[in-house]
């Protein structure tokens, strides 16, 4: 079996207002679903994706209005990467002030600090963000999630500590004397990679366990059913299902426009929306 690719990229963040004005506002993204943490339902889950929410294309976060900043360390992904259009990086470089490395791409941070990249690898005209190119993660040895990626996920081996998806790329930098990063505000929380079906995810689920991982049980997310694992190296992976998607509970055209809550938080509802802050929303 192959993983198809990432799916989605879980990140801490402070402030939620800055949050979505920098992700919908300066890098363009659209605001898919605005909903909350299931497991802690008085802080928001904003997620961020193409105009259709497709998998592959998402970055979400929860951010914690009060949250310190976080620290990049072993066991973290260190680096978000994003595919936009080849030719577009003079545009990207004068929005973000910043000069492009020597391949074109362009190294920056958002407002709380997570260390992103805009890489030049879509065939697309324009300029738009295309969807996530890859993340890189600090490991203190690299060899055992090396073999994870490759005879477990189905990556093939592309370049130095690189392995390659159908879709993206993950690199590993080994950092043997680093210590281990801190969670908090401008973290990784965890990478999502897709399983097409919920039948493929459960086969996913028994080649993890054969292999001494622990994966949890199957969660029901909503929008999509997951199970987690760490990797050797102590990264929170999970496998999400492509099925059923940011569609299940509003109109295609109305992604993103209203708090929705699952079925067994909706009881909760005038609860849950006064304890969140308010949010201005992109119009």
């Amino acid at each position: 079996m192959k993983v198809p690719g990432i799916h989605h990229v879980t990140a801490l963040a402070g402030d939620p207002q800055r949050n979505l004005d920098f992700y919908t506002g300066m890098l363009g993204l659209r605001l898919v679903k605005l909903t909350v943490n299931f497991d802690d339902p008085g802080t928001y889950h904003l997620y961020y994706g193409n105009h259709e929410g497709t998998p592959g294309t998402i970055m979400t976060f929860f951010p914690w209005p009060a949250a310190s900043r976080g620290s990049v360390g072993a066991g973290q992904v260190s680096e978000v990467s994003f595919a936009v259009p080849h030719g577009s990086t003079d545009h990207w470089a004068r929005k973000l002030q910043k000069v492009p490395e020597a391949d074109g791409s362009l190294l920056f941070a958002d407002p709380d600090g997570l260390p992103l990249r805009l890489e030049p690898s879509a065939a697309e005209a324009g300029h738009a963000i295309q969807r996530i190119a890859g993340v890189k993660l600090e490991e203190k040895q690299t060899p055992a999630t090396a073999d994870l990626l490759t005879t477990a996920m189905g990556f093939e081996a592309y370049g130095n500590n690189s392995f390659r998806s159908l879709t993206d790329l993950v690199r590993l930098a080994e950092t043997s004397n680093a210590k281990p990063g801190r969670m908090g505000a401008g973290t990784v929380h965890h990478v999502a990679f897709r399983a097409e079906t919920e039948e493929r995810q459960l086969e996913w689920q028994q080649l993890l366990k054969k292999r001494g991982l622990h994966v949890t049980e199957v969660l029901d997310r909503e929008y999509f059913h997951s199970i987690y694992f760490r990797e050797p190296g102590g990264v929170l992976f999970e496998i999400a299902t492509d099925p059923p998607g940011f569609a299940v509970d509003e109109l295609p055209a109305e992604l993103g426009t209203h708090l929705k809550l699952p079925p067994w938080l909706e009881p909760r509802r005038a609860e849950i929306e006064g304890k969140l802050p308010k949010l201005r929303l992109p119009i």
